[in-house]
């Protein structure tokens, strides 16, 4: 590799980590905002099951996503190396930049969202609107109102009927001993069809059973493991309810690294196999491993930096929220993901989990939803797609009448 490339690579790696810290201090925070608000667990807690859960994801499922960004936005081969180059450049620090405006302020944006516009961007710039699918952005657009009004509702019915069932109940500890195998199965259900199948694979490398009957073994045995821990501990009810949010917690931090990595790795991964082969990179490229392992480093940092500010927004911003409401919300978030992933549509955690906060705070009462808080998270999503895009864009075309002649 020339003294150029090398110099090239190195620039673009200090922008790579730099887009991974500001998801992490923004998207993971998303993530963690609901259990840190319902005292689940402490900030110092969330900062340790996130660094090692979210970089676990990152390094080891983090590939598939990244290599989905680059083909889905986007023709990646109407582009020359040079310009492909330049224009992941100015995606990297595009989105990074929006996502470490909305972390100062405090709002929770999407990621994903940020990449694809910035993306588009310099799509757009580089070769006119038809380079761009725009059928994918406007899916992803359709999503700012499907995923909360989905997330909400079903929140709002585990709310409700946790609320009725135990939390209204005169003898609320006895109602939740009842309880307790119930929730524990709804739990580990649902966040085991997002985590399993992946913990299965390289199980089933060593010992050769099919991946469903590793999944049904590992969720029978967290389903009996819960509800021994929890029937043994029994307290009150809302801290009974919180060691399952502690739990529901891990699984989110893991699928959230697995699934959103891509969105900071991604142009990355494309710059570097420019460098390396001189080619535009294509359908199927390798994600190389220590690109996932930079990316999750910066996704870590990135929380335990600047991520209280999200935390907060999140945990406390909207509702007031008890181990009870988090755990709904975030069951609600990852059955609409479920639900999203089953008809192939892309989603947003934050906005499936934004939406999950007020559907329990609806359940609550209208007088417990903070409306102020909502209108800037709703404003700072309808914007992030378009700016992202302008700010990508802009950047593509100063770096293109310099390096291009």
């Amino acid at each position: 590799m020339s003294q150029s490339a090398t110099l090239i690579l190195f620039i673009s790696s200090l922008l790579a980590f730099y887009l991974a810290w500001n998801l992490g201090a923004n998207d993971v925070a998303n993530a963690m905002g609901t259990s840190v608000g319902s005292k689940a667990v402490t900030l110092k807690q969330a900062l340790i099951i996130a660094g090692i859960l979210e970089f676990t994801g990152a390094v080891l499922f983090g590939s598939h996503v990244s290599q989905t960004l680059i083909t889905g936005i986007l023709d990646p081969t109407q582009f020359t190396p040079q310009i492909l180059l330049l224009g992941m450049i100015a995606v990297l620090v595009a989105a990074g930049l929006w996502l470490n405006v909305a972390t100062l302020f405090g709002f929770p944006v999407s990621s994903s969202h940020a990449t694809v516009g910035a993306i588009a961007g310099v799509g757009s710039l580089a070769f006119g609107l038809d380079a761009v699918h725009w059928n994918a952005i406007a899916l992803i657009s359709m999503t700012w109102v499907i995923t909360p009004a989905v997330s909400g509702l079903i929140a709002a019915a585990f709310y409700s009927t946790i609320k009725y069932w135990i939390l209204d109940q005169p003898n609320a500890i006895a109602q939740l001993q009842q309880w307790i195998p119930w929730l524990s199965t709804m739990l580990i259900g649902i966040f085991g069809v997002i985590v399993f199948p992946t913990i299965a694979q390289p199980i089933q490398s060593l010992i050769g059973l099919p991946i469903q009957d590793i999944s049904l073994m590992l969720g029978a045995i967290a389903i009996t493991g819960l509800s021994i821990s929890a029937l043994q501990n029994l307290q009150s009810v809302e801290s009974t309810i919180g060691r399952f949010q502690v739990v529901s917690a891990c699984f989110v931090a893991f699928a959230h690294g697995s699934n959103d990595v891509g969105n900071a790795i991604a142009p990355f991964a494309a710059i570097v196999s420019v460098l390396q082969t001189g080619k535009v990179p294509t359908e199927g490229f390798q994600i190389p491993l220590w690109t996932l392992v930079l990316g999750g480093v910066g996704i870590v940092a990135g929380l335990a930096v600047l991520g209280k500010k999200v935390i907060s927004t999140i945990g406390e911003g909207i509702i007031s929220l008890q181990p009870s409401g988090g755990l709904c919300a975030e069951l609600a978030t990852a059955t609409t993901i479920l639900i999203a992933s089953r008809f192939g549509l892309p989603v947003s955690t934050s906005h499936a989990l934004v939406g999950g906060v007020v559907g329990v705070g609806l359940v609550q009462g209208l007088k417990s939803i903070q409306f102020q808080t909502l209108r800037s998270i709703a404003l700072t999503w309808l914007v992030t797609i378009p700016i992202s895009a302008a700010l990508s864009g802009i950047l593509f075309v100063i770096l293109r009448s310099i390096f291009v002649r």
